[in-house]
């Protein structure tokens, strides 16, 4: 699906359409699934019906469904950028330089 080519109301539609779906995969009233989340049944409504809601809200109801490692693929942790990297790899040790100015432990 292109959400780019998409406005925020028919993306908010269809994440309320897909939520909706799992709640009815799960075999879940939308009572059960807002006390389970602990919401009420009309932010339920709100969200199946792609008015959103809060995004505490969103995780809560996530949550609920078993459905919170999906936000993992949707925003992944970001790692370092590539200019990032390249200043990090000038810096990055590469070998073991020993006990400088240290005095050696002698054996017993």
């Amino acid at each position: 699906m292109n959400f780019k080519a998409m406005s925020e109301r028919a993306i908010l539609q269809t994440l309320g359409e897909r939520l909706k779906q799992e709640r009815l995969n799960q075999n879940l009233r939308q009572a059960d699934l807002a006390e389970q989340a602990g919401v009420s049944v009309i932010v339920v409504q709100r969200v199946e019906g792609g008015f959103g809601c809060t995004l505490n809200n969103f995780v809560r109801i996530l949550r609920s469904l078993d459905k919170l490692d999906s936000l993992d693929a949707f925003l992944p942790e970001p790692g370092p950028s590539p200019i990032a990297l390249a200043d990090m790899e000038g810096r990055r040790r590469k070998e073991a330089t020993g006990a400088r100015g240290r005095p050696r432990k002698e054996s017993p």
